[in-house]
């Protein structure tokens, strides 16, 4: 396992585990990041992520993305 934000870019992962508090784990569910869901990273920008995730382009921020093990 690895946080989201060491995925390559245009690679499709499987969501393994969600750490951070109830409240950002509810955040990242509610914006469609549940376990077992894929994620592909669509570009990178100064460490926050592009994430097509349910089949929506997502912003994510380095901090949300290393709590998304993949």
């Amino acid at each position: 396992m690895m946080p989201l934000n060491l995925a390559e870019i245009g690679e499709e992962v499987i969501i393994r585990r969600i750490g951070g508090s109830p409240e950002m784990r509810s955040h990242l569910e509610d914006m469609g990041f549940v376990v077992g869901g894929s994620v592909t990273v669509v570009t990178e920008i100064g460490g926050n992520l592009i994430v097509n995730v349910k089949d929506s382009r997502v912003a994510v921020s380095k901090e949300m993305a290393s709590k998304i093990m993949v």
